[in-house]
């Protein structure tokens, strides 16, 4: 300990400095408990809504509601009328998981397209539409959905430059006060990622906005834009990116006897600000997620941020880069057994199944990931164990063939930053999961009779259905039989049929059904209500893939 910490062994200073680490450590922590108040599930899927997508209503809804799989923020609620025209929808309340909209005016005949967006617990913007008729369909308003690339473009840049003063700037902070020594080599760049990174931290802020609100790229000095990145869970995460940012760069400028305490703090900073959002840190149990990525960030940091400081030192033959490497290589292999063992728990946790890995986008990238990250250890590896001890006693040539070999490791560190700020735009394999576990459900109107309907899971293969019969006018209805009958003529599936059983809550089943395809199903209920009274109720219902 007394190597790493050799400011304890002073006596005023040192006490004066370990009492500035510890408050600054302090304000950290307590950044992370504020950001981890609320608790954050998947990636919000929708699971129901009323009116059912595709339903032909006699009479004009008096609301709307949407039910996700978890809590979310309404962001833009937009109804279009059968003519094009938007209406905004800015009367609505949250109860629990739905979002329930009032409806501001009387709607006329024809298909309507009730269009939203929602943030999720995890800070990033979900967003969708629902198509609807009063009396008859008609042909459906056109509701753009093309992606916008160039703020897609500009979300993923930022997101590099943010990762770079994070990791090359805050790290290379912490390498340069607590590895280097007296050697200054690599300060300057340092400095300037560091300044990238606060340049790109506020940025990002304001592309967040841009995304959650679904906006161009040219609304970006709006006041709202800002006020609604703030408003998300990413919002933490760039407010502590500027402090640990701003602790790096004062690590640089100021006196060398408060430079590692605030390099320490903002290396604590970075894991600090990737836990506070983002798709790992909102898995759950984050209990074990939040602090695996605070690892897992704080690891990244101290091995990427001394390569560029390290590569140099040597380039220049300083008669510091001996010292530096050997304190380097001495701490590296257990940060790298921490940073390994952190990212693939997390990895295990989002992607939970290995055809995952392949059958998704995220999974993909992952694959992508890891390659790179395969030829970076193997390198880093080879640097360790071959090149380290020749380049300590000082040979001039594998100093030179160890800063290339660095050059290179560097060189990967940069792909892997724009492999990972690709995973914004991708909900991890355990959101798509919990998502597809969610039922359908449908509610069916007639004047005779009605019903809820809930499929679970709501996706093609195994189901079990459950249905609440009632009267016309939501009254009991006690009926002798219930038959569920679905079909698909469009597929060439002939209708399955099957019993209803009343296990004796109230509800009627249907256990061990398969659906085969996903698509649009017709859901018909057979209702027999007396010998010689029949009554049937159908809708459409969406079955995911």
């Amino acid at each position: 300990m007394s190597a790493i910490f050799p400011l304890q062994r002073t006596a005023l200073t040192g006490k004066r400095v370990g009492w500035t680490a510890g408050g600054l450590l302090a304000v950290v922590m307590a950044l992370i408990v504020m950001a981890s108040t609320n608790q954050a599930f998947a990636h919000a899927a929708l699971i129901k809504t009323d009116p059912a997508d595709g339903a032909v209503l006699a009479q004009v809804p008096a609301r709307f509601s949407l039910t996700f799989s978890e809590p979310v923020s309404p962001l833009v609620l937009t109804l279009v009328k059968p003519d094009g025209t938007p209406v905004p929808l800015t009367d609505f309340r949250l109860s629990d998981q739905t979002v329930e909209i009032g409806n501001p005016q009387a709607l006329k005949s024809g298909t309507h397209v009730l269009s939203w967006r929602v943030i999720s617990a995890d800070g990033h913007p979900v967003g969708g539409s629902l198509l609807f008729s009063i009396g008859a369909p008609s042909e459906p308003p056109v509701v753009s959905e093309a992606v916008d690339w160039p703020l897609r473009s500009a979300i993923w840049i930022g997101k590099i430059f943010l990762y770079m003063g994070l990791f090359l700037g805050v790290g290379g902070a912490f390498a340069l006060a607590w590895l280097a020594g007296e050697a200054r080599a690599g300060q300057r760049f340092v400095t300037a990622a560091v300044l990238c990174g606060l340049v790109a931290a506020p940025l990002s802020l304001g592309f967040q906005g841009l995304d959650a609100l679904g906006a161009p790229l040219s609304h970006l000095a709006q006041p709202v834009i800002w006020r609604t990145g703030l408003g998300t869970s990413f919002g933490w995460t760039v407010l502590i990116a500027l402090i640990a940012l701003g602790l790096g760069l004062l690590s640089l400028a100021g006196p060398r006897v408060v430079a590692r305490p605030f390099a320490l703090a903002g290396l604590a900073g970075v894991g600090v600000a990737l836990a506070a959002s983002g798709h790992a840190s909102a898995a759950e149990p984050q209990w074990l997620t939040r602090p695996l990525v605070f690892l897992h960030g704080i690891g990244i940091a101290f091995w990427a941020g001394a390569l560029v400081p390290l590569g140099l030192a040597l380039k220049g033959s300083s008669a510091h880069a001996a010292p530096f490497l050997r304190r380097f290589s001495r701490l590296i292999m257990p940060v790298v057994a921490v940073l390994a063992v952190a990212g693939v728990a997390l990895a295990v946790i989002q992607v939970q199944t290995p055809m995952a890995l392949v059958d998704t986008a995220y999974g993909r990238l992952l694959l992508v990931k890891l390659a790179l990250l395969v030829f970076l250890f193997t390198l880093a590896a080879v640097n360790r164990w071959r090149l380290t001890a020749a380049a300590e006693a000082g040979s001039t040539e594998v100093q030179r063939r160890l800063t290339r070999s660095i050059g290179v490791e560097i060189l990967i560190v940069l792909a892997i930053f724009g492999v990972a700020a690709g995973w914004r735009f991708t909900p991890p394999p355990r959101a798509l999961a919990i998502a597809a576990a969610q039922p359908v459900s449908v509610h069916i109107h007639a004047l005779q009779a009605m019903a809820d309907l809930s499929i679970t899971p709501g996706h093609a293969g195994p189901v079990a259905a459950s249905m609440i019969i009632m009267s016309g006018d939501f009254g009991p209805l006690d009926a002798k039989e219930v038959t569920l009958v679905l079909s698909k003529p469009d597929s060439g599936i002939e209708p399955l049929k099957r019993a209803a059983t009343k296990p004796g809550d109230g509800s009627w089943r249907v256990d061990n059904l398969v659906i085969p395809v996903p698509g649009r199903w017709t859901v018909r209920l057979d209702i027999l209500v007396s010998d010689f009274d029949m009554v049937k109720i159908e809708a459409p219902v969406d079955i995911r893939p």
